[in-house]
């Protein structure tokens, strides 16, 4: 076969998407037999393969090649090309240059042409980068406007992805998910072209997973998940991807899988030279092995995520109170809470928020965060995240002691986890449900809720909260006139745990279980946790 023969082979097999014939047969090829329509269409497979050196240098000759000729438009669209992929692989010094590259043949052009569109979405992205979402979100205005002008539909599908997350910041929350329904639409109907389609693939599930819209990200994902698999060979976009799944599975409750989808993704990531992206898998493996009760791996899960850029909290506060460290998670929850943010990133911090606020007993706070959660959840239209602010309210209820006005709160949020598909969340509330139906004397039906949820955390491999879900199951007939609370506590310390352990353990104050722990040994009649365990023990508590 003659060179213009394997040309003509790696042209047809890019047409039809067979991104490893196109890269290797462009790959056999003299650089200097190609046009730079070839070089443009070899850097897209090779991006698509995850080669991103090969890429980056297809790009950079055909880069020069155009502004040798004077073609300065389609220069400017290699130069932001050039730009994009090395911001992904984290060279941002790189990036800039190229970025800079662009600006400056723009201006050269002198004249209304799309490739002002793409510039606009350079201004965007470094408009992000320094916190400026009201730039951005006109950058992203500007190069939607020009898409549509001339009619270029990867800058009208890119921009209204752009558009639809930075209104989901803004707080345009119906303005937002309209836009990104219709940038979605455009992409599965192929209007896009392979790159920029997986671009606004990941960019619009991140955005609708980060206001814990489940329904559509799980439609999304399967969407992109099909595309993904009709590439042979696809490497770039597959550990999105497989985030995604990992992040559904946890939801739904398919831990063991999750994690092997998150440790696949990570692989992908490191693979295609985006370590950065590591760590947001990795803070998502940590939250499942925390609820799991592999403390000491999900530590270490929390410190790649932050050795990678992600800031692991609240995870890693909520993993600090269930080691007794209340007062450590309590000054991480009071720094993230104070930090600068909007509406989307306050979503991910409060649920997480509050359960730390309520273990340290400072319900004041709780409460507060509680009622701009439920607002937060009010505005977006989640079902999870109302499930998750419902379960908060019942939460601070139950801590301050009203269970009758935390209960209405619980069976709203288990209605809300039952309808996400959530059996952990469901679990969870009906968890605290039966601790509300103990404290109001209505021992039965809080013996069926603590079993129901025990029996949940067991085949879910939720192994500290099935303990807890023990603990609460205390024999109907209590000795010595301990009340339900006090067994609670008694079992606790029979096991070896500290007065703080116990309090984050039960939701409680230090002070509040030291009164308890002074009533159980006036009622037993003992004056040693030693004298108490063995009490414990010997009537059959533990």
């Amino acid at each position: 076969m003659g060179a213009v023969d394997d040309l003509e082979q790696a042209r047809t097999a890019f047409g039809r998407g067979d991104w490893v014939t196109a890269f290797d047969t462009w790959s056999a090829a003299d650089p200097d037999a190609l046009s730079t329509g070839e070089l443009d269409r070899f850097a897209t497979a090779a991006e698509l393969l995850g080669r991103h050196d090969d890429a980056v240098g297809a790009l950079q000759r055909a880069f020069v090649r155009l502004e040798e000729q004077g073609d300065l438009r389609l220069a400017v669209r290699c130069a932001f090309r050039l730009a994009m992929t090395t911001a992904t692989h984290g060279e941002p010094a790189l990036s800039a240059g190229w970025a800079s590259r662009a600006v400056g043949l723009v201006e050269q052009v002198g004249e209304d042409v799309p490739e002002r569109g793409w510039v606009a979405f350079l201004r965007m992205f470094r408009a992000l980068g320094m916190g400026a979402y009201a730039e951005a979100a006109a950058c992203a205005d500007e190069a939607t406007a020009a898409g549509r002008r001339h009619k270029d539909a990867d800058l009208l599908t890119l921009g209204m992805c752009s558009q639809g997350r930075l209104a989901l910041y803004a707080g345009r929350v119906a303005e937002g998910l309209a836009l990104l329904d219709e940038a979605m639409v455009r992409v599965i109907a192929g209007e896009a072209s392979p790159v920029i389609a997986g671009h606004v693939y990941c960019t619009a599930i991140e955005g609708v997973q980060e206001i814990s819209d489940f329904a559509r990200m799980a439609e999304w994902t399967s969407a992109l998940e099909r595309w993904c698999e009709a590439q042979p060979g696809l490497l770039t976009f597959t550990g999105q991807c497989a985030v995604h799944r990992g992040q559904l599975m946890k939801l739904r409750g398919e831990w063991g899988s999750a994690l092997d989808e998150l440790e696949h993704a990570s692989r992908r990531y490191l693979e295609v030279g985006a370590p950065d992206a590591v760590g947001l898998a990795a803070c998502e493996a940590g939250d499942v092995l925390r609820l799991r009760g592999e403390w000491d791996l999900a530590d270490a899960a929390y410190q790649r995520a932050a050795d990678h850029g992600f800031d692991p909290q609240p995870g890693l506060a909520l993993l600090w109170v269930a080691r007794g460290q209340g007062k450590a998670a309590a000054a991480a929850v009071d720094r993230l809470l104070g930090e600068p943010s909007g509406p989307v990133q306050r979503c991910r911090r409060l649920p997480g928020a509050v359960e730390v606020l309520v273990a340290n007993a400072d319900l004041e706070r709780a409460r507060g965060a509680t009622l701009e959660l439920a607002s937060l959840a009010t505005m977006f239209g989640s079902a999870s995240l109302e499930a998750m602010a419902a379960q908060a309210s019942g939460l601070v209820e139950l801590a301050s002691g009203d269970a009758a006005g935390a209960l209405p709160y619980l069976r709203k949020a288990e209605q809300l986890w039952a309808r996400a598909g959530s059996p952990y969340g469901r679990a969870r509330v009906r968890m605290l449900g039966g601790r509300a139906l103990a404290l109001l004397g209505d021992a039965e039906s809080a013996r069926r809720e603590l079993e129901a949820a025990r029996a949940v955390f067991r085949q879910l491999g939720a192994t500290p909260d099935a303990d807890e879900a023990s603990r609460l199951l205390a024999p109907a007939d209590l000795p010595a006139g301990l009340s339900p609370r006090e067994v609670e506590v008694l079992r606790l310390v029979a096991t070896g745990r500290s007065n703080s352990q116990i309090a984050a353990d039960l939701v409680l104050s230090e002070k509040t279980v030291a009164r308890h722990l002074s009533n159980i040994f006036s009622k037993l009649d003992v004056g040693s946790r030693t004298a108490a365990t063995a009490y414990a023990f010997e009537h059959g508590l533990v």
